[in-house]
């Protein structure tokens, strides 16, 4: 059996019922990393002396009946820009080449105590700046279903993986759309919570009033058990929201009938590539004849979203990312002169070319004479977007629409032109300036074998109806392999028939 094709309920429910041991978990995924990173490079780290000490340690807690959750034994894989202690944590960038922390962030934390197992940290764009997972210092992460396309980003590493089933899930995080356009590019389900639902310790920063993490897996039973994992009230981190509705897995039912879904008139207008906007009208259509009520609105102030983000976490990146200065930890130049000089080298060599260039924004939106202008101007309209959400969920339960105006480019592509680059998160970044949470699984398939990817955004702390229409919504379809998973499957089925054959 091919363990990592498994979701990782179903991969939980074998180790709990003693059919498989922790450690062949781990090994199976360490196996598959091995035979398939050539080809995706979705991981910076592995950590395969750790994991299996790791196995062991959570099998002897599952044999005593210590662990008995969903996700016990299962291996998973971690964005590279959330601490692990003692293990390498770079952001994918040079400037953290070395960085080992000291300490575990609070969601990853939750995930160990609920016995999962971590086999590595995976690639990312670098500082989860990008939407391509190409500006990487590590090289770029290659999409599983056609490898001379992109996997998106900035959490393409953690999509890829789950999409090449080297691992059965993963966390990612999300700061405008980084979890759901990779999701969607790669075929697989990720979720960006309410903002403050997942605690931020521990995840390096990149804009602090935009990041969440969430998680990325195979469906949504998946990411609803592992969203209900990781979420939790934390007192250190001030943007931590003390809930009490964190049972996601409640809202796994097959029923939408009465909910109202809105589909906004400007998601479907001009730069939709038309074969994902005729998948999206058939998810809809699906919804529909299941008993939710569909209709289209105007939303509004969606032109608007693109500067106003860049703007924001553009400016917050700057502030967040000074702290990187060659002093305390990570690279520092061989030769300098004074601290100065010390301070520009270090920056210069350590940073690559698209983080330097949202430094330089953010630092010039901030600057004297330009702040009103720009950055004050730019959170105005954080509100009215805000606000523009607020009257649409008066009305509706869910709104739905494209996670991405296309499917995957192909590698390259995108760099040439950060402008188109930026314009491709024209979907997801109004969730982040809003603080709600989205969801994006797949839902078709393009003439050239991609995946296109469908996104449902809840109002505020309202997950549930966003993965109760998901949910809905899945059961109408087929989960569809990637190539390299069907490849690597159908090489294991081979060769046990061969060595079948020789016995």
């Amino acid at each position: 059996m091919d363990l990592m094709s498994l979701t990782a309920v179903e991969l939980g429910k074998k180790i709990q019922a003693k059919e498989v041991t922790v450690e062949e978990a781990v090994k199976a995924a360490i196996a598959s990393i091995k035979a398939k990173e050539e080809k995706i490079n979705s991981f910076v780290t592995i950590d395969e002396e750790g994991a299996l000490k790791k196995a062991a340690e959570v099998q002897a807690k599952i044999d005593a009946g210590e662990l008995k959750g969903a996700l016990a034994g299962v291996p998973v894989a971690i964005k590279d820009n959330m601490c692990t202690e003692g293990l390498l944590t770079t952001c994918s960038s040079k400037i953290l080449y070395n960085f080992i922390p000291t300490y575990t962030a609070e969601a990853v934390k939750r995930l160990e105590d609920a016995g999962c197992v971590i086999v590595g940290k995976t690639n990312m764009d670098e500082f989860a700046m990008g939407s391509t997972t190409e500006t990487s210092a590590f090289g770029a992460t290659k999409n599983p279903w056609n490898t001379e396309h992109v996997p998106g980003g900035s959490s393409g590493g953690s999509c890829a993986a789950v999409a090449a089933e080297e691992v059965p899930f993963a966390l990612g995080s999300d700061t405008g759309g980084s979890i759901r356009q990779p999701s969607s590019f790669c075929g697989v389900t990720g979720i960006k919570p309410t903002y403050g639902t997942v605690s931020r310790y521990g995840l390096i920063a990149y804009g602090s009033s935009l990041d969440q993490i969430g998680p990325i897996a195979k469906d949504v039973t998946d990411c609803a058990t592992i969203l209900e994992a990781i979420a939790s009230y934390d007192t250190k981190d001030s943007t931590s929201v003390n809930r009490d509705d964190l049972k996601f897995t409640e809202a796994l039912v097959d029923d939408v009938k009465g909910m109202k879904i809105g589909i906004p008139k400007d998601y479907l207008g001009d730069g939709l590539d038309p074969e994902v906007k005729s998948a999206i009208l058939a998810a809809a259509d699906e919804l529909k004849k299941k008993g939710a009520v569909v209709e289209e609105f105007d939303l509004g102030l969606v032109e608007y979203a693109i500067p106003a983000y860049y703007v924001i976490a553009c400016a917050e990146a700057s502030s967040n990312l000074a702290r990187f200065d060659g002093v305390k930890y990570g690279y520092r130049t061989k030769e300098y002169t004074d601290l100065h000089n010390m301070y520009k080298k270090s920056r210069s060599e350590g940073f690559g070319p698209e983080v330097k260039r949202r430094i330089m924004l953010g630092s010039f939106v901030l600057s004297s004479g330009y702040y009103d202008a720009y950055y004050l101007k730019a959170l105005r309209v954080k509100a009215l977007i805000k606000k523009a959400f607020d009257d649409a969920f008066v009305k509706y339960d869910v709104i739905l629409g494209p996670a991405a105006p296309t499917t995957a480019p192909k590698l390259g592509e995108s760099l040439s032109d950060p402008i188109q680059m930026y314009l491709g998160d024209i979907y997801t970044i109004s969730v982040n300036l809003a603080g709600l949470p989205g969801i994006s699984l797949p839902c078709g398939i393009d003439k050239n074998g991609l995946p296109i990817g469908l996104q449902l955004i809840g109002d505020c702390f309202k997950e549930k109806n966003i993965i109760r229409a998901a949910y809905s919504f899945e059961k109408t379809r087929e989960h569809k392999r990637s190539a390299i998973a069907e490849e690597y499957s159908n090489k294991n089925a081979a060769d046990t028939n061969k060595s079948a054959g020789a016995q």
